[in-house]
């Protein structure tokens, strides 16, 4: 047989007086019926009721309370860059250390370049002209709770401009790269 799903009852509301079964961790506000869950953890995270009567007549909502951990701040490394024709070809990944369920996009402040640096997920890949003075990108990486920005700026195609890897190890970033793209597409099918 199957576990029956656990709940709680955070508060019970009963003509016109209530029971708060949770103080100190939840407020109710009687204005508005609405609920105020504070101090909360991972051990939190499990489905509540919230349970109000009036007369003969009961309403049971069912909650499920998700708890973030707010992202860190997010770095940016070079992955691979090229110079051919004329131009720079750049990989760069964002990541940050922290956080749950994370978003990363990319973008630019820098109207002159905002087309170069747009993008989605923790990788963008682009090239620009080497006439360009400088390219500055902008990755945030963003959950439900919490958002943090860094931006890369470099005026050169090199690793020197905030790249964290040294040329040797391009290949084998690369390499990595490569796999967690063949990866992915096996996994959406």
């Amino acid at each position: 047989t199957e576990d029956p799903l656990r709940k709680s009852v955070l508060l019970k509301y009963v003509n016109g007086s209530y029971i708060n079964y949770m103080k100190g961790r939840v407020r109710f506000h009687k204005s508005d019926f609405s609920l105020e869950i504070l101090n909360t953890s991972r051990q939190d995270q499990q489905f509540y009721e919230y349970i109000a009567s009036k007369g003969p007549e009961e309403k049971v909502w069912q909650i499920q309370l998700e708890v973030y951990e707010p992202v860190s701040d997010p770095s940016i490394h070079v992955l691979s860059w090229a110079l051919a024709n004329g131009s720079c070809t750049v990989t760069l990944n964002c990541t940050a250390a922290r956080g749950d369920n994370i978003r990363y996009s990319w973008d630019s402040w820098d109207t002159s370049t905002s087309g170069l640096c747009t993008g989605s997920g923790s990788l963008l890949h682009f090239s620009y002209p080497l006439q360009n003075t400088s390219v500055a990108c902008t990755c945030t990486a963003s959950n439900a709770i919490s958002s943090q920005v860094v931006t890369f700026n470099f005026s050169e195609c090199s690793y020197e401009q905030g790249g964290k890897f040294p040329v040797a190890d391009s290949a084998l970033f690369s390499l990595l790269v490569l796999f967690l793209r063949c990866r992915g597409l096996f996994h959406a099918a």
